[in-house]
């Protein structure tokens, strides 16, 4: 009888680790076939006005870090193929002494893109805000989001639920910073429950939402 019960007991315990563990996977299983279709490698994606770069940290001088540098190159070279009008660079400016938009503006100038094309967010302070602020502030209804590719689900992910139109395209660090890209995919399987929290339920405005902007808009009639 005891080892009947016992049995009993552990059946239930399993089925109860089963339903936790499936749980747990759910919202990293949205973001992943929420956002597979429409990622794509630089040459084979399709054209948007817009490329949303998001922001990835600064070094030590102000200028973007190794990271970020990868994800505005990615975006020059959309830019120089014509694969998109506009880069939208969005960060993270919430103090005078960090400005990550304006870093990002500069390093693409000095790489060779036009500055009437680059336009600033300085609110971007994470992906969510990043993907909300595009379509609400800048109006941006489709556009091709640049980041790393470990990062690139859960982007693509959150700027569809946010209302555009969006496509992706990932900076690949995998052969140069394999342990950090490690870290990254890690990161990013905890992430997704805020994600699908932010994007499916509760959808919420940014930090800093403010009036509508023009840039987007004018640097398109250009």
């Amino acid at each position: 009888m005891r080892s009947f019960v016992a049995r009993v007991r552990w059946k239930r315990v399993l089925i109860a680790l089963g339903l936790l563990a499936v749980l747990a996977a759910t919202p990293w299983v949205w973001v992943q076939t929420s956002s597979a279709a429409y990622r794509y490698d630089a040459a084979d994606v399709p054209d948007a006005p817009v490329a949303l770069v998001l922001g990835a940290g600064l070094t030590g001088d102000g200028t973007p870090s190794a990271f970020l540098a990868g994800r505005l190159d990615v975006a020059a070279d959309l830019y120089r193929h014509g694969k998109v009008h506009v880069l939208l660079v969005s960060g993270d400016n919430s103090t005078t002494e960090y400005d990550e938009p304006t870093a990002m503006r500069d390093y693409l100038v000095g790489h060779g893109v036009p500055a009437d094309v680059v336009v600033a967010d300085y609110a971007g302070l994470d992906t969510w805000d990043s993907c909300t602020r595009a379509k609400r502030i800048f109006g941006v209804e489709r556009a091709t989001v640049v980041t790393q590719e470990f990062h690139l689900p859960r982007a693509v992910a959150l700027c569809r639920s946010a209302g555009i139109e969006a496509f992706g395209v990932g900076h690949d660090t995998s052969a140069e910073w394999w342990t950090t890209t490690a870290y990254g995919h890690v990161r990013e399987g905890f992430a997704a429950g805020k994600a699908m929290w932010d994007g499916l339920v509760t959808k919420p405005d940014p930090r800093f939402l403010g009036p509508r902007e023009t840039g987007v808009t004018r640097a398109l009639e250009h």
